[in-house]
């Protein structure tokens, strides 16, 4: 597995670098043909707290975790931790979709700060046909409340979001 590490004001020490290594080598287990994934770590530091996070994008979906400490290793073996617990998780519904040829992950995306108006954030992201079932585990594996995709049935644009219920919710583009 290729490790990329950046550090956003911080210095990633070999010790840090070693940490990381070791723990996401941990990983390599879940996934098939490791030699060719590329796991992206940004360490950044924020007042007191270390901020560490891992990006895994595979073929057919991206992993995704953030975690904020105090210790940088601690924050490392949290960040690790969610990591492994989402491959668990979601490991019966993603063999069950392996038979289906869909690729549902995110291309790079490019982040744009913003300073003259309310919006603080932009994202542009590649959206791919999937189905809401797709769409959902992708959506749970990046942690987040919603999830942009396109219908591979209607060809259509749309975004499903957890309920507070504990649902989801599908918006869909006309």
């Amino acid at each position: 597995m290729e490790i990329i590490i950046r550090g956003d004001k911080i210095k990633i020490t070999d010790a840090m670098k070693k940490h990381i290594e070791e723990k996401i080598s941990k990983l390599t287990k879940y996934l098939e043909n490791s030699d060719n994934v590329r796991a992206n770590v940004v360490v950044k530091v924020r007042n007191h707290l270390q901020i560490v996070e891992i990006t895994i994008p595979l073929k057919s979906l991206i992993l995704r975790s953030e975690e904020e400490q105090e210790d940088f290793y601690a924050a490392v073996d949290k960040t690790i931790d969610k990591l492994e617990r989402q491959i668990r998780k979601n490991k019966t519904r993603l063999m069950a979709k392996q038979n289906k040829t869909y690729d549902f992950s995110f291309s790079e995306f490019d982040e744009i700060e913003e300073d003259d108006s309310n919006i603080v954030k932009r994202k542009k992201v590649e959206v791919k046909p999937m189905d809401e079932e797709e769409a959902i585990i992708q959506m749970e594996l990046l942690n987040h409340q919603f999830y942009m995709y396109k219908d591979s049935e209607t060809n259509q644009y749309a975004v499903i979001y957890k309920r507070k219920d504990g649902g989801y919710g599908v918006i869909e583009s006309e």
